[in-house]
């Protein structure tokens, strides 16, 4: 009669995780560059949608002392849309041009896409649709709204446009 030696095996190694989707989502730069989102991995990141012509277009610099003072853990992407009251009506060198000038805007900005409706971006797919993004669903509902996200590719939370850049409800993730 044969005997077999079973050989009794650990558990498999479930620790070993793929990245996020959020750095694979194709975008460009308010250039035309593609932007690699991985390039931020280990870096927060505060997507905000963005228009030159509304009442909360003054926290550009609140954005920028944002981006300045926590440079070395967060990048704050800037993301041009004129979904809410057609109030970024410029192309890409107009807006480029006018956050330089007026704010003094060093920080990163995407190309000028939609973040609500039928043709939303694949980016704000993922930050608002919790089947996606692991955390929670929301919508975006003005210009100005906030999402962060953390280091390792994950949503932390968004925030309305009323939301300052330097509110601590955004600054004690940092």
């Amino acid at each position: 009669m044969r005997t077999t030696n079973k050989v009794k095996l650990g558990p498999i190694n479930k620790s070993i995780k793929s990245k996020p989707a959020i750095y694979d989502i194709a975008i460009n730069s308010l250039g035309g560059e593609p932007i690699e989102l991985s390039q931020f991995e280990g870096k927060k990141m505060l997507f905000v949608n963005v228009a030159s012509e509304c009442g909360f277009t003054k926290q550009y610099k609140g954005l920028q002392k944002l981006s300045d003072a926590y440079r070395d853990s967060l990048v704050v992407i800037g993301v041009p849309c004129n979904q809410f009251g057609h109030q970024e009506p410029g192309d890409s060198s107009q807006i480029q041009s006018f956050c330089k000038r007026n704010f003094g805007v060093t920080f990163l900005l995407t190309e000028k896409i939609q973040v609500k409706g039928s043709n939303k971006h694949p980016l704000y797919n993922w930050l608002t649709e919790k089947k996606l993004n692991g955390k929670k669903s929301s919508s975006v509902k003005w210009n100005f709204q906030k999402y962060l996200v953390d280091e390792n590719g994950n949503l932390i939370d968004f925030y309305y446009s009323i939301t300052k850049p330097l509110s601590s409800k955004i600054t004690k993730h940092l």
